[in-house]
């Protein structure tokens, strides 16, 4: 390990390293240049013009999950779960954040700072997306401050499942709603009363969509998923004599044989 806490490697020749850095063709055209670096963090040696280890320090490792530099490694980032609700992703909302972090005072010590961190959730995000705040983890001797990371988590809603940007709703109904039609009463997640006409016959598994009651795109302003509703029918247990003859009757069935 060098004194900036980058792992040891081998020295590249520096006509190499130059033009990738500071657009110059060779080291003997800088010539002078490590007047700019103090306390030699930029030197080359002027025989064989190859860098010292103590280079790499100033711009950091390239290997390994963090990142380090002058100024220290910089730890994962720190992932905690936004707990939301359906209404919330569908509507858009605010939510501030009050987190409490660990800091290095001017004298060397360890403190604490808190700040409050503003989320804007936007319309149509889904469970599992990610909002980071750079550098607002704790901040430790000799390390840089971590990335803070919301990740939304999605609540269970009471009336609705959301499949992709699609509303899922099931609703059980009887077997004379099923027949001869009935409304569908819903409250949608942005207050509305939605009242939908079910005029053909249900059968069991029969599934209505409604388009564009679904939930927002959040990439494509303007742009829903479908509303669909999967129906259960609720068939009676038993019928009375009279029940069976009026069906039979209804229905354009021949009488029973007694």
């Amino acid at each position: 390990m060098d004194g900036f806490g980058n792992d040891f490697f081998s020295p590249r020749n520096a006509d190499d390293v130059f033009p990738e850095l500071f657009g110059s063709r060779s080291v003997r055209e800088v010539k002078g240049m490590e007047y700019l670096f103090p306390n030699e963090i930029f030197h080359f040696h002027s025989r064989n013009h190859r860098f010292s280890p103590r280079f790499a320090g100033f711009f950091g490792s390239r290997s390994g999950s963090s990142s380090s530099s002058i100024f220290g490694t910089k730890p994962p980032a720190v992932e905690t779960k936004l707990p939301c609700k359906l209404e919330d992703l569908y509507a858009g909302a605010t939510r501030k954040m009050k987190i409490s972090r660990s800091i290095v005072k001017p004298n060397g010590q360890l403190g604490t700072e808190t700040e409050v961190l503003t989320i804007n959730i936007k319309p149509g995000w889904k469970k599992g997306t990610k909002i980071t705040f750079p550098d607002k983890g704790n901040k430790q001797p000799n390390q840089l401050p971590a990335d803070i990371v919301f990740i939304i988590d999605e609540e269970p809603h009471d009336v609705y499942t959301r499949e992709g940007n699609d509303l899922l709703v099931y609703k059980k109904i009887d077997l004379v709603d099923a027949l001869a039609g009935t409304t569908v009463n819903l409250k949608t997640l942005d207050g509305r009363d939605l009242a939908i006409q079910i005029i053909d016959v249900v059968t069991p598994g029969h599934e209505l969509v409604i388009a564009k009651e679904g939930m927002p795109f959040s990439k494509e302003n303007g742009r829903r998923g479908n509303l669909r509703i999967q129906f259960d029918v609720n068939f009676p247990k038993r019928l009375s004599a009279e029940q069976r003859r009026n069906i039979r009757k209804d229905l354009g069935g021949q009488p029973q044989q007694q």
